[in-house]
């Protein structure tokens, strides 16, 4: 039996190495005039609406969004080049995050000739923020146990639930939240849940920070009292929650954010070791050949996205993988300065941030454990 997991890895042609470039001397420009400072994990932390909307000016958000709708009409690899390249800058990026990678082709997907109206040219330009009502308290990764519900009501529904860990939910315009709209049946847990567009401002939210061990705010608590979703605002069909909220996660799962969060962090180790700041270590190499591999790993999944082929069981390999990586950076990191040796702020300020950011890596867009058993399942080895 041959089991087929990664989709083939493919060069990089000629048009992509000039967009990347491109966005290359646009960032170096934006770092030499001090517009911002580089950072980890920048695609969570880092809110920048100015730099957004630059973005957006650029013709770099929407990039796969048709022009019909505001965006580009250009190619899943060309969006994966620019969004690298942002976050190898570390880059503040979380404005545009989750908006441009999975709420815009989930629209394209599932939204009708109105909600693409009403959201995507806005998305592409930078001016509409996004966050994700999936996770709630007690349920972990276990989508399928949401307790939020949408009941029937004239005009639309009536939503009802806490959602927890939403991503900038404070700074966000809506979200999509997945809700029960039938009851459970044991039996088929999948069933009965739907999706649903809501406005972050609309009467009965309530946004509850969740503040960080390191004192920074972007995780939130969302109370949904009772919130009127009208009919216009669902999202695809009602009952078929699940299997669309899995076809979104190819995007979320396995993009450059997945093992090029801690990037800034191992760049500024390896220049330190070159300028003598910190003793050269064999270890560096091995970390840098991880990078590499999922570079070219994740570059294989946006081409399969291009391609409409199904990439879910690859995503969460880069996922597993990428998020193992990007701890490991900040433990090794972590390790070399142990000795006090090197008096180094930048490294300092950038391994600091990644040791508080570490715990999260493997448990946001599905657990690592979780992850495991749908790649098992994805070979049919369970």
């Amino acid at each position: 039996m041959t089991l087929t997991l990664m989709p083939p890895v493919v060069s990089e042609g000629p048009a992509l190495t000039e967009l990347r470039l491109q966005v290359r001397a646009f960032l170096d420009e934006q770092i030499a005039d001090g517009r911002f400072v580089s950072h980890v994990d920048t695609w969570l932390t880092r809110w920048d609406r100015d730099f957004t909307r630059e973005l957006g000016r650029r013709g770099w958000l929407g990039m796969t969004i048709p022009p019909e709708y505001g965006g580009h009409g250009r190619t899943f690899l060309e969006r994966f080049v620019v969004t690298e390249e942002l976050l190898v800058v570390g880059a503040p990026v979380a404005a545009q995050w989750i908006a441009d990678r999975q709420i815009g082709p989930s629209l394209l997907r599932y939204g009708t000739q109105e909600q693409k109206q009403a959201y995507l040219p806005g998305i592409a330009r930078g001016e509409v923020v996004f966050g994700i009502g999936m996770s709630e308290p007690d349920s972990g990764s276990d989508l399928a146990s949401v307790r939020t519900r949408g009941e029937r009501v004239e005009g639309g529904w009536r939503v009802t639930g806490t959602k927890v860990w939403t991503s900038g939910a404070h700074e966000a315009d809506a979200f999509f939240a997945l809700a029960r709209t039938a009851p459970l049946d044991p039996a088929h847990r999948h069933e009965g849940l739907s999706q649903f567009i809501v406005d972050l401002h609309a009467p009965g939210i309530e946004i509850r920070p969740i503040i960080s061990m390191g004192g920074d705010h972007h995780f939130n608590e969302v109370h949904l009292g009772g919130v009127f979703i009208p009919d216009d605002r669902v999202l695809g069909e009602v009952g078929e929650g699940w299997r669309q909220v899995t076809s979104e996660l190819g995007y979320e799962r396995s993009g450059p954010e997945r093992f090029l969060s801690t990037y800034q962090l191992l760049a500024e180790a390896a220049s330190a070791m070159g300028e003598g700041r910190l003793p050269q270590d064999v270890g560096l190499g091995r970390q840098v050949a991880r990078v590499a591999a999922l570079h070219q790993l994740s570059f294989a999944v946006s081409t399969a996205l291009e391609a409409h082929a199904d990439a879910d069981t690859a995503a969460a390999v880069v996922k597993v993988l990428g998020t193992s990586t990007e701890g490991d950076i900040a433990d090794y990191v972590d390790m070399l300065t142990a000795t006090g040796w090197v008096e180094d702020e930048d490294l300092y300020r950038l391994l600091h941030a990644a040791i508080i950011q570490r715990p999260g890596f493997t448990l946001r867009g599905g657990t690592n454990e979780i992850l495991r058993g749908v790649i098992a399942r994805g070979l049919g080895l369970r």
